[in-house]
């Protein structure tokens, strides 16, 4: 029997003040990346596909931007492990938008380390907030 193994969930959510479709739209553009998560990726470049390159220390991360626009599903998850990574959702709030950040965090993560990630989250989710109402 195949074991299942689920880490601890952490969700936050920013509402907007600007249409689903343009939240979407910037969010969906892996070129804002740098714009919105600088810590994350201070570059991007694209690869193939929906496949992005980051560059990083120890040599480019490989990251997939998935979406389904009907859906509002903008996930950035790990080209090489696509459970791995920051699953978002633009969702109609009214006649505004409600953006949703969720990652996922393997058993035993030291919470210290989760809080300073969520910390983060939550600065990257204003960060959209300002380019979207901008």
């Amino acid at each position: 029997m195949t074991s299942i193994e689920t880490g601890r969930a952490e969700t936050r959510t920013i509402t907007l003040t600007a249409k689903p479709d343009r939240v979407f739209d910037y969010l969906s553009d892996a070129r804002h990346l740098p714009e919105w998560a600088p810590g994350f990726a201070p570059a991007v470049e694209h690869e193939h596909g929906d496949v992005w390159r980051i560059p990083d220390e120890t040599g480019p991360r490989r990251v997939a931007v998935k979406v389904a626009k009907d859906h509002g599903v903008v996930d950035f998850v790990s080209a090489d492990a696509p459970n791995l990574g920051l699953f978002a959702r633009v969702v109609p709030n009214l006649t505004g938008a409600e953006l949703i950040f969720s990652l996922f965090f393997p058993a035993g993560t030291d919470p210290a380390a989760v809080d300073a990630q969520m910390t983060v989250v939550d600065q990257e989710l204003k960060t959209v907030r300002e380019r979207v109402e901008a």
